[in-house]
């Protein structure tokens, strides 16, 4: 069973920083992408950055030049470097990732998730 845990959430002033960690139990070679998502009160959950198979960073328009997502050389840990961090940044923030698994006769990619951390931006 392919198991997310997320850590790293936490209250901080606006401006300040955190760094959000996404550990996923499986191998690289069966990883097919990750991503971070958010979801304010209120509102539906959103995408907020991912990363290829390949470890290629993509970023919604919202976050770009202050989130930084990245990978270790295991590549079955995932970050999020956020900066700069403002009120509206307040959210639970989840990953995902898409992870090919065995269902006899066949194998196929199917989509996990973490159980989410809160980020609070204080104004």
């Amino acid at each position: 069973q392919v198991q997310l845990v997320e850590s790293g959430g936490g209250l901080v002033q606006a401006g300040g920083a955190l760094r959000l960690s996404c550990v996923v139990s499986a191998k690289l070679l069966d990883i097919k992408g990750m991503g971070w998502y958010r979801q304010a009160p209120g509102k539906q959950r959103e995408w907020v950055a991912g990363l290829s198979s390949g470890g290629t960073p993509t970023y919604s328009d919202v976050v770009k030049g202050r989130f930084t997502v990245s990978r270790d050389s295991a590549g079955n840990t995932m970050s999020l470097q956020m900066n700069n961090l403002q009120p509206e940044d307040t959210a639970i923030y989840y990953c995902n990732a898409d992870v090919m698994v065995s269902r006899i006769p066949r194998r196929v990619t199917e989509t996990y998730w973490g159980q989410g951390t809160q980020v609070t931006v204080a104004s």
